[in-house]
């Protein structure tokens, strides 16, 4: 998840607005049925859809910046799981002026953020379809539960696009919940003087006619929430690391004086954190930087190979944003009540990060954390289980995740957690994971029962009244 100002880590929680009951998605009618709006995320029962999984979307964006115009077309291929009437997709605003399936003209429909899409023939189970939605209007933003902002931001010089967890449909049609990952081509054209940047690798950049087209293309699982299609008068470079990982930054030139040092140490922390995590789990790294306007109240996101950073990082934040490519990106958690594998992991980086900088050592930054009084936000909520949408970035999730961490090492060993921390992201790569499966995975490589561990600090109310 993002990193908040000051100790609110991340844009998180989407505003949405419109809270659409689920409807059944039973199959096996001659027709099909009507795929469920929403997938019965705990805390966002409204994002995502039933009835399908995606495995590619193509957008084509042309955006007019001084006009703040959007002109686009996603091509989405997904495989039916059941037999489907119609099915639906989350778009926020925009003008959808044609929908087709497998080529063939659609009936379509708007209600709130979902956009029901109805074949001329049904779908039958199994089956692999392409939808084609031309759309078009000027994207807004999206504003959290916890009043911080996402989706497509607008910039001064473009477009500052962060979307967690509900922020990618302000500017295309998606399947909007990280269950369901897919991989991703990227073609921006944007005017002459632009630059935009999307997740993955740059495969062409032409100019004509005093526009530029960019072409990204990201063939490795993402989530929704992790993609990114940021414009703005960047400098842009591209380099290797010393064995060979193309790097591509953006950073804006207010924000360039400020984020050369910490930049300059991307490959060593992408190196520092292999040694931890295990290879690598994409085919490019990078960062984006831009200069943000003063509503957007949180730090940086991590956005699936390239991490946006509102404003010039420091490296703290940069080893916590890179982490999550391993835990969030690369692993990611099945619901958004799974958020502490992403941001207890990340926190855990940072404190093994400041112990390899000479600093305080995890037991250390553990041990200031239980001094704090049992009315303190940090034991408000279990991180196993936050109750309330904006409790997904909250201090439980991330600073007691870490804790939850901590346990867990003093319980098992550093060899066992170690190798934990290399296992479980090479276990689950490219997928999702919930806690259940993580405890399961810990138990597997220790004799010590971890039940309770996780009962009293994963799930437990309140402050824990006994350490491990």
């Amino acid at each position: 998840m993002t990193t908040r100002r000051p100790l609110r880590h991340c844009g998180a929680t989407a505003a949405l607005s419109v809270a659409l009951l689920l409807s059944s998605c039973t199959g096996g009618a001659a027709k099909g049925a009507a795929g469920s709006g929403g997938v019965g995320d705990p805390l966002f029962p409204s994002l995502g859809n039933g009835g399908y999984q995606v495995t590619h979307y193509g957008l084509a964006l042309d955006y007019d910046v001084k006009k703040r115009h959007l002109d686009a077309t996603a091509r989405i291929t997904a495989k039916a799981q059941q037999n489907l009437r119609s099915f639906k997709l989350d778009l926020r605003g925009l003008e959808v002026s044609g929908v087709q399936v497998d080529g063939e003209d659609a009936a379509f429909s708007r209600k709130g953020h979902k956009l029901t899409v109805t074949p001329g023939a049904g779908l039958e189970k199994g089956a692999t379809f392409r939808t084609t939605v031309t759309y078009r209007g000027t994207p807004q933003e999206m504003t959290d539960p916890d009043e911080s902002h996402e989706g497509w931001v607008k910039t001064p010089d473009g477009a500052f696009v962060a979307g967690e967890p509900g922020g990618a449909m302000t500017w295309y049609p998606v399947n909007n919940h990280p269950s369901d990952k897919a991989t991703y081509d990227f073609t921006i054209t944007v005017p002459a003087k632009y630059t935009a940047v999307a997740n993955g690798e740059l495969r062409s950049k032409k100019t004509a006619k005093g526009r530029t087209t960019y072409v990204w293309h990201n063939g490795l699982p993402m989530a929704s929430y992790l993609t990114t299609a940021t414009i703005g008068n960047f400098r842009f470079t591209e380099s290797r690391t010393a064995d060979g990982l193309p790097l591509y930054e953006a950073v804006d030139p207010a924000e360039e004086a400020g984020s050369r040092k910490v930049l300059n140490r991307l490959p060593e922390i992408i190196k520092w954190e292999r040694g931890l995590f295990g290879p690598y789990p994409f085919r490019s790294a990078g960062a984006i930087v831009d200069n943000t306007p003063e509503r957007i109240d949180w730090q940086a996101l991590e956005s699936q190979t390239k991490p946006i950073y509102a404003g010039a990082p420091d490296t703290v934040t940069v080893v916590h944003e890179m982490s999550h490519q391993w835990f969030g990106d690369s692993v990611t958690p099945k619901t958004w009540q799974d958020t502490w594998l992403n941001e207890g992991f990340a926190t855990y980086a940072e404190w093994l990060w400041d112990e390899h900088e000479g600093g305080k050592t995890p037991q250390q930054q553990f041990d200031a954390l239980y001094k704090k009084g049992k009315k303190d936000k940090l034991w408000a909520y279990p991180p196993g289980r936050p109750g309330k949408a904006a409790q997904v970035t909250g201090d439980p999730v991330y600073y007691r995740g870490g804790m939850v961490l901590q346990q867990l090492r003093n319980a098992v060993g550093d060899k066992t957690f170690f190798r934990i921390l290399k296992e479980w992201p090479a276990e689950h790569r490219y997928g999702t994971a919930d806690s259940a499966e993580f405890i399961a995975f810990c138990q597997e490589q220790t004799d010590k029962d971890l039940k309770e561990l996780f009962d009293v600090w994963l799930y437990g109310k309140g402050k824990p009244d006994r350490t491990f």
